[in-house]
């Protein structure tokens, strides 16, 4: 069992080591390293993700207040600012990378199975890209604007469940349509995004490859009708239309026949249109696809509050890179150990619980509900009872 075990310990058993070493061995990370090896790096970025530290010296201010327990946790250096300081900036960030890309597999499977929230077998998918405002004087390289600087996060989630599946890392000045030279795409999936991947030609790409996309449209896109479906308006979808493209260069990027679906949402009291190559599903649930994609809006600001990504522990992009994909791996780690646990509450509240615990030897699910637990009870506690 977990006895004796601090919490820190109990998530890090949870991470697969060997694959961890081989992405280690195949970019040299431990070449002439002496005592602070690539592990003792991630556990140290994973450190200071679960807790939120604010720097290099915070981070090991903490760790050395615990000196007597870090052994146990699995690390085997020494931690100084200065070491850690410079493996941010040396060691090659694609070991992370890699190992990010390990935990996305595994936490995919375990997630498989999650409700979708629409009626459709397909795999569904949102692609988007955050922004993180960087200052230009100390990161030069992560052009943006003439005065100011930043990254991007490109960000491919699978929204049954929440996983992110592909993520790449450019300067602000990257285009986000660009990204889509980069992605997976699959077939027998459907890609939902914002008008700003509206490109016929890297459409017409994923069309080709047997995958669907739903897509908003521009104001400006000129289409030409070629039949109508009849639509049932109370429901919100106001026309169900097959349509060819209009201009020459739109025409020849993207020669075959579109869909067009017209959207009322009642909520928000808004128009929208969207554009399709999948002419089986009902218009609802195109609608419903792109809906969804709040999915990815909602990942972001997740990782934005709870995850150390908005300032950086180092100025290179290899330092950037490496605690971005760190606190990608913290959020899947979380993810993981709450479906293999079987944990109740939102991951949210699971990251709250584990950072003020990570040094107490209770097991995992026993803290986890205990805490949810209580709070439920003192909760219906504050409850006035209307029949005394």
């Amino acid at each position: 069992m977990n006895s004796g075990k601090t919490i820190f310990a109990q998530l890090i058993q949870h991470l697969p080591r060997y694959e961890f070493n081989q992405c280690v061995f195949r970019y040299h990370g431990n070449h002439k390293v002496r005592s602070f090896s690539c592990t003792d790096q991630f556990l140290c970025m994973a450190f200071a993700q679960l807790t939120y530290r604010e720097s290099l010296r915070d981070i090991v201010t903490c760790l050395n207040s615990h000196r007597a327990k870090l052994y146990h946790m699995g690390f085997r250096g020494k931690i100084a600012k200065s070491t850690l300081a410079d493996a941010n900036e040396l060691r090659d960030f694609r070991i992370y990378q890699d190992f990010g890309y390990l935990l996305i597999d595994i936490a995919s499977k375990l997630y498989q199975n999650e409700e979708l929230g629409i009626d459709l077998k397909l795999s569904v998918f949102a692609l988007d890209s955050t922004v993180i405002d960087l200052c230009l004087s100390t990161f030069p390289w992560a052009t943006f604007r003439k005065k100011k600087a930043a990254v991007k996060i490109h960000t491919l989630l699978n929204v049954q469940g929440s996983i992110p599946t592909f993520i790449f890392v450019t300067p602000g000045s990257a285009h986000d349509v660009n990204i889509m030279d980069a992605v997976p795409f699959e077939a027998d999936s459907v890609y939902t995004m914002d008008r700003a991947y509206l490109d016929f030609e890297r459409l017409y790409h994923i069309n080709q490859l047997s995958a669907f996309f739903v897509i908003r449209s521009k104001h400006n896109t000129r289409l030409r009708r070629i039949h109508s479906a009849s639509v049932d308006k109370a429901i919100g979808v106001q026309a169900d239309q097959t349509v060819l493209l209009v201009g020459y260069k739109s025409r020849m990027a993207y020669p075959d026949p579109l869909r067009r679906v017209r959207y009322h949402d009642a909520e928000r009291d808004k128009r929208l249109v969207f554009l399709t190559n999948n002419f089986l599903l009902p218009a609802k649930t195109v609608a419903d696809i792109y809906r969804s994609r709040w999915q990815v809006e909602l990942f972001f600001k997740w990782i934005k509050q709870h995850l150390r990504i908005k300032t950086f522990f180092g100025t290179s992009p290899n330092a950037v890179k490496t605690q971005i994909w760190t606190a990608v791996s913290v959020y899947l780690l979380v993810a993981i150990v709450k479906k293999r646990l079987n944990l109740p509450g939102s991951l949210h509240t699971i990251l709250q619980i584990l950072e003020v615990n990570l040094f107490e030897k209770t097991p995992i699910s026993q803290l986890v509900n205990e805490t949810i637990n209580h709070e439920i009870e003192s909760r219906d506690d504050n409850q006035l009872n209307l029949f005394m």
